[in-house]
């Protein structure tokens, strides 16, 4: 196992009713900004209930965080936040919202012109950040427990990532009940991401990291487990919160610490939703197949133990048994309904390849666990999907 250093603040609050927990978790003195998306937290309740757990609270509201949240719209919260005063972000919905809102922290102590540049190109972040915490309404991000978070940018076509250990939430409400009205596609697109999550800091190569590995498997099986029973029945609570669990587990770094992370298959993915707009989920479903099999003798090893450990694949050679996982991972994908080549959203794979080979190939990086996917190998990953 390699060196690692672990540190997670988080408080998490998770099952029915925990929003009315509330009041004994911000102080009464804060000057809170509410951030939020479209509007689906006022349709399933659950902006009510934070409105009456605050009452008494001096809160403003910001909404309209889209489902990949744009610069150009969070800048318009942090004229708010500096404007107001406002020492207290509480983020209500999905991981963008939060992802987001953990954006407004960060550039609200940044004192320069351009606060994506500084933040999300240029690597430099303030010494601080406004306090924040969220009540998540979605599995899939992960960011409820982490200090990360991913933001694009009209004006460049750009989809980045930044990681800041002021970043972290001082709690997080999670409550299984309120994904009850989740579309379909939305929870699809969770499920898929905290799979791929998984599949990033696990499917690398082996450092003799035994706990990290079952607890990872667990979570693919946990996953392939529950999904079929929470779209079958939306509303059954013990699918859903073992689903949401799983989706905190995938990414608060629990089973990250001490091995090697690849997350070629998010960066090739961002710049599928960043130059065509398809959601965050179905570009990583597109991806990871291609991207396993291009890499897949240097993978072989964790992919075999994959087929065998989460699918059950009684195969003892390594290679055929890491074909068989690659299979069987997008079967499940399609056994869920979410598809898996470019040409299902009538993206064409050619010029697809070229845009991202070009991008990669100005930004001169190399993704993966051992740098092996540069511009030209994500042209191949790309074309292949």
């Amino acid at each position: 196992m390699n060196n690692f250093e672990f540190y997670c603040p988080t408080r998490v609050l998770f099952g029915k009713g925990q929003i009315a927990e509330l009041p004994r978790l911000i102080d009464k003195s804060k000057k809170i900004l509410m951030t939020y998306g479209g509007g689906s937290i006022k349709k399933n309740g659950v902006y009510d209930q934070v409105k009456k757990a605050l009452e008494g609270y001096n809160v403003l509201e910001f909404g309209g965080i889209e489902p990949n949240p744009k610069y150009e719209t969070l800048m318009k919260a942090v004229e708010i936040v500096k404007r107001e005063g406002v020492d207290f972000l509480l983020a209500v919905g999905g991981g963008s919202t939060l992802d987001g809102t953990k954006f407004i922290a960060l550039a609200s102590k940044y004192d320069g012109d351009d606060a994506y540049d500084a933040i999300m190109i240029r690597g430099e972040h303030p010494d601080s950040a406004v306090e924040l915490a969220d009540i998540i309404t979605l599995p899939a991000t992960g960011s409820e427990m982490n200090n990360g978070g991913v933001i694009s940018r009209l004006a460049t076509s750009e989809k980045l990532a930044f990681h800041n250990p002021n970043c972290f939430p001082k709690f997080s409400i999670i409550d299984p009940e309120v994904t009850y009205s989740l579309p379909v596609r939305q929870t699809i697109n969770g499920i898929v991401d905290t799979f791929v999550h998984t599949m990033e800091f696990n499917c690398t190569y082996d450092v003799n990291s035994p706990l990290q590995d079952i607890w990872a498997m667990g979570i693919l099986r946990t996953l392939i487990q529950e999904a079929p029973k929470v779209l079958a029945n939306p509303e059954d609570y013990d699918a859903r919160a073992n689903i949401f669990w799983c989706a905190t587990c995938g990414l608060n770094y629990w089973i990250s610490v001490g091995v090697p992370q690849d997350w070629s298959t998010h960066m090739i993915g961002h710049e599928l939703t960043a130059f065509y707009g398809i959601d965050h989920g179905q570009s990583l479903a597109i991806i990871l197949p291609r991207l396993l099999r291009n890499q897949k003798v240097s993978k072989s090893q964790k992919l075999a133990k994959i087929a065998r450990e989460v699918f059950k694949v009684d195969e003892s050679v390594d290679l055929k048994a890491a074909d068989i996982a690659i299979d069987k991972i997008e079967e499940f994908f399609n056994s869920i309904g979410m598809k898996t080549h470019l040409a299902d959203y009538e993206i064409d794979p050619a010029e697809a390849a070229e845009k991202i080979r070009d991008r990669f190939a100005k930004r001169g990086v190399a993704f993966g666990e051992k740098g092996a996917i540069t511009a030209d190998v994500a042209y191949d990953v790309v074309l292949a999907s």
